[in-house]
């Protein structure tokens, strides 16, 4: 039987995650101390903590392989647009894009921009959701999650 107290602690873990608006890393901190402080107490926190940390971990992974592709998109466009010095023009640096592949890098870095707003919602819909879920003792398993802790 669960105790109110661990449905409690399990949905700490889950909104804990929210912390990363307050500091840096707090989406990764707070859930691993409420998680490796109550893991031992219920199978029920050891899930819930399991699954908060891979999701946020999933999200990372995530961000770093969308920043990977966007970032150098971003800095070919914004390199098209710039001045060198005179001293480059003896190297034979060649930066031109045309217009057209130009336009195209703009609307690739504005579609992942789109979409990255949308994964921060849905992130938000998630962790909602899961904190609801152990607040009511259920279990939640986060969509779209690597397993990296089991």
């Amino acid at each position: 039987m669960l105790t109110s107290n661990q449905k409690n602690i399990a949905s700490i873990i889950h909104i804990s995650t929210l912390a990363k608006y307050f500091f840096p890393l707090g989406n990764f901190i707070m859930p691993l101390i409420f998680w490796v402080m109550n893991k031992d107490k219920s199978d029920f926190i050891d899930t819930h903590g399991k699954q908060a940390i891979n999701f946020q971990l999933s999200i990372l992974l995530y961000a770093v392989i969308m920043a990977s592709l966007t970032i150098p998109l971003f800095f070919l466009g914004l390199v098209n647009h710039l001045e060198f010095p005179r001293f480059w023009n003896y190297y034979d640096f060649n930066f031109h894009i045309s217009g057209s592949d130009s336009a195209q890098i703009i609307i690739v870095t504005i579609v992942a921009a789109c979409i990255t707003i949308a994964a921060m919602i849905v992130e938000l819909v998630f962790i909602m959701t899961a904190t609801s879920k152990a607040n009511k003792g259920e279990l939640y398993k986060y969509p779209i999650t690597i397993p990296f802790l089991k």
